[in-house]
């Protein structure tokens, strides 16, 4: 399956390659197997493996064999690694420093990014976002959420902007806040969304 270039920042070739490079670099000492990038990305290891090789062929990324599996680690001595890591940490950057973090909170069910980074994320067109909104779900500690926002905010330096509800918010459909992120582009960055049941 083949993506567009993204609007985030159209420079990539697909959102696929940019998000495949944005959890190498935002990792870079963790070797991943395509599988385990397949599964994170929710993309298939067809579409992963061309990623992949052209990704190898310029050599952003490396490999090495492990049995019958490759682990693919960021390239961190390429010349341009320090510039790619930064300009992924401004653009990619929030899906993964948010559930990076965010999983460490005690009661998180489900952690959302919406607004206007969701939207330039899921293709609409428009001006950069300069913040990003997360909409936690969960029984949790609003103290821890606010920490794992601010480490968030320090690795992305772009303001990050935290709300909670308890995961029947979601299902109730009776919340302001919570309508207005279903009626539009958002990016489950962590956990699943609650099912009636």
């Amino acid at each position: 399956m083949r993506s567009d270039a993204p609007p985030l920042l159209p420079i990539f070739r697909s959102r696929h390659q940019a998000d495949l490079l944005t959890v190498l670099f935002f990792h870079p000492g963790q070797d991943f197997t395509l599988a385990d990038l397949s599964r994170r990305l929710g993309v298939s290891m067809s579409t992963l493996h061309g990623e992949v090789g052209r990704l190898l062929d310029a050599e952003l990324i490396t490999a090495r064999p492990v049995g019958r599996s490759r682990l693919l680690r960021a390239n961190t001595g390429h010349l341009v690694a320090d510039a790619l890591a930064r300009l992924l940490t401004l653009t990619f950057g929030p899906q993964v420093a948010v559930a990076d973090s965010f999983a460490q909170v005690a009661g998180v069910r489900t952690v959302l990014i919406f607004g206007s980074w969701a939207r330039r994320y899921e293709g609409e067109a428009g001006p950069a976002p300069n913040d990003v909104d997360v909409l936690v779900l969960g029984d949790v500690d609003r103290a821890e959420v606010y920490e794992a926002a601010e480490a968030v905010q320090d690795r992305l330096d772009l303001p990050v902007n935290p709300v909670v509800r308890p995961p029947d918010r979601w299902l109730a459909d009776t919340d302001p806040l919570v309508q207005q992120v279903k009626a539009s582009p958002f990016v489950i960055a962590y956990g699943d969304l609650p099912a009636d049941g």
